[in-house]
């Protein structure tokens, strides 16, 4: 999946009842605002380098990189550089 010059993008790969995968692209500088989900949530970085806070805390994400994203605790996503990254949401 390519980059779009002051975008976020995303493409879903796998939508079923008991979650979803999703891949992500976000240029340099964008960002979701904080939220909260009410399923668990894995995101696996694949390239750049993004900043994800989880209750508060920021985190630092560069590829190789996972975080558990907890039900119904606000997170928030920030690419520090292009970054891209894949969401897991677990809903069973």
């Amino acid at each position: 999946m390519a980059y779009a010059k002051g975008a976020i993008v995303s493409k879903t790969v796998i939508k079923k009842a008991t979650g979803t995968i999703t891949l992500f692209a976000f240029d340099k500088g964008e960002e979701l605002s904080e939220h909260s989900a009410p399923y668990e949530a894995l995101v696996q970085v694949l390239d750049g380098k993004g900043q994800i806070t989880v209750g508060g805390k920021p985190h630092l994400m560069e590829p190789g990189n996972c975080i558990l994203l907890p039900a119904n605790v606000p997170h928030a996503v920030k690419a520090v550089e292009s970054f891209k990254m894949m969401l897991t949401m677990i809903k069973g």
